[in-house]
This record gives C-alpha cells, structure tokens and sequence, in this order.
C-alpha cells in the first residue's frame, strides 16, 4: 500500500503544475501516470513542436515544458508510478483507496484527476488477428532498442515519432523501410529532409502506401502485404513492425466512479475545482465549468486553487493563509532556497 497526502492521476503539465502548489502547502503526492514517461499529451503527441502561451516563456516545447516542471517540483520529492491506470476509486471513511490495472494499491486523503482528456491508447494497426504479435514482432513504442538489432523492420507512420525512430535505428536494424499513406508527412520538414537523404544514401526506403495483410511461417511474421493509393499490392519481408499512428483518448474508468460528468468531462465548480464527490478534484482538460477553456494556463489556475481547497479540507478549522515566495521564510525553506536570499 502507498500512501500519501493526495494521489494526482495524470503527470502532464497540469498533474506536475499540481504537485508545485501541494508542496508549497506542505502536502506531499503520488502521482500516477497511464503512460510509460511524464509530460502527458504534451510530451507524447507533440514533444518538439513549439508552446508559446505560457506566461513569460516566449517559446517552449512540449518537451522542454515537461523538463522545467520536473526541475521545479523536485524540492517536493513526489512518488511516481509510470504504466499504471488507476481501475478502482472508493472513499474509505475520510479517506480514499485507489487501485490501479497492475495491482498496486493507494491509501491518500485526497485526490486530484489532472488526466487530460483520459488515458491515451495508441491507434492500433487494423489487420485481423496482428494483436496476437504484439509485444513480439509487433510494437507501438520501443522500449528496449536493441531488441530490433539486425531485424528487418517496418515503421508505420507519418509524424515526429516515426520519423524519429527511424533514425535511431537504421544503424541497428538489418533492414528500414518506412511506410506512410501519402509523401505528406506531419513531422518536423527538418526530420523529413533527413529521411529522404537516408533513402538516397541507400539506408532504407520509403513507401507510399499501408498494411493491407501479412503472412505468418510456424506461427513468426514474415512479409506485411503493402497496398498504395492506386490499388496496387506487394509483399515486404519483414519480422518487426514499429506502428507509430497516434495516440486516442479513453476517459477509461473514471467514467464508472460515480463522478457528475457532462460528455465524458468532469463537472467541477470554480472556487474549489472539486468533482461532485468531496475531496476528489478535476483540473486540465478532464474537467467542464461554465467559461471552461482548455488551455495549460487555465489547468495551472486550477490547480492552485485545488490545492488550496485541499489543505482546507485535510486541516479542517484552520485558516489557509496566502503567502508569497519572494518573502515567505516557510516556502523558501520548502523550496530548498536560502530564506536570506
């Protein structure tokens, strides 16, 4: 059992922004996060593509976003929990349990759902029967790189993801061929320049078109039918595939924990951004109010005001005074900076 202060779901800007305002408070969290790294959509759909609505930073990518926030809580020294989907919520006298998809288990006071618009999944290769080969020949994130040493691989995909793995392997792997419906690609112009000159170098190839079939030997992928816009087909050994369409949305479990909801969002108030059971908050996209904008300046709004409303709710009867970090000695301590300076 892990326990803690408050559990927050969710480690993209908003969920770590969260852990910021707890620990200013003196409160300590677990942050538990469906995806296998923090940064939420922000690192996982568009890691290197530029941010430039966050105050006083011109310009930031998703990537750079999610490093920053990391640097600013580590004084907090928070729990993490990568890969895991929290399935079960249920409030436990004045507390609540939590459960997620691998098992573990968590004991907190509070809790805040900073979710985005829920667990992302990635968007599956739609061929009969190919989810048999998952997690062995076929692959929706690499996890381990060398496990496709010397292999003869197939990426599917059209955006920075695709485009980057291709360049990460085509020293490792015995064979890339790269695969995409059309030669209009959503990644970086800079990634595709380097693509095609690896295609001219004769380092791998491209082609225009998508999976249409496969053939299995003994059980083992061997060749992925290929079929191009104009109809025509044909067949490319291959024994690992890389497919790199995106990622979708599930708002998941949340939507079974009895939770007031309007289309799949969280129904939250404004002064506390508490959900319609007491000491469960929504912050970020994953919740709707009157005015309600999905921005990440309005999820950091959110969440110092959910947090304030928290420490309310864990010391009930004392006063929550605001302070500031140019001059509090309490926050500057909690924030690991000499108080003199």
């Amino acid at each position: 059992m892990r326990t803690a202060d408050v559990l927050v779901i969710g480690a993209g800007p908003c969920g770590l922004f969260q852990v910021f305002e707890l620990g200013l408070l003196g409160l300590n969290a677990i942050v538990v996060e469906a995806l296998e790294q923090p940064g939420g959509q922000c690192a996982e759909l568009y890691p290197q593509k530029p941010i430039f609505d966050i105050p006083a930073i011109p310009e930031i990518s998703g990537a750079q976003l999610t490093q920053s926030l990391l640097r600013q809580i580590a004084p907090f020294k928070a729990q993490f929990c990568f890969g895991e989907r929290i399935e079960q919520l249920e409030p436990r006298g004045e507390r609540f349990w939590l459960r997620g998809n691998k098992g573990t288990e968590f004991d907190v006071a509070a809790v805040v759902i900073a979710a985005g618009a829920g667990a992302f999944q990635p968007v599956r290769l739609k061929l009969e029967g190919i989810e048999r080969l998952e997690g062995d020949q076929l692959f929706y994130a690499v996890k381990d790189r060398a496990q496709f040493q010397g292999k003869d691989l197939l990426v599917f995909g059209g955006g920075d993801s695709a485009l980057d793995w291709v360049m990460a392997l085509v020293s490792e792997a015995r064979s890339v061929v790269l695969v995409h419906r059309s030669e209009r690609f959503r990644a970086q112009p800079a990634l595709v320049e380097q693509m095609h000159a690896l295609c001219e170098q004769g380092r791998m190839r491209f082609v225009a078109g998508r999976a249409s079939d496969y053939r299995l030997s003994d059980g083992r992928l061997t060749a992925v039918e290929l079929t191009d816009s104009e109809g025509r087909t044909r067949w490319q050994e291959a024994d690992s595939l890389l497919v790199f369409f995106g990622m979708v949305p599930d708002p998941g479990p949340v939507k079974h924990w009895g939770l007031a909801m309007d289309a799949n969002q969280l129904q939250v108030d404004t002064e506390r951004f508490e959900t319609s059971l007491p000491g469960v908050f929504a912050i970020g996209d994953i919740n709707t109010y009157p005015g309600k904008k999905k921005l990440i300046l309005s999820g950091f709004h959110e969440a110092a005001l959910a947090a304030f409303a928290i420490k309310s709710r864990l010391e009930p009867g004392k006063k929550v005074h605001l302070q500031y970090t140019t001059t509090s000695p309490l926050l500057r301590r909690r924030l690991g900076v000499d108080a003199d300076s």
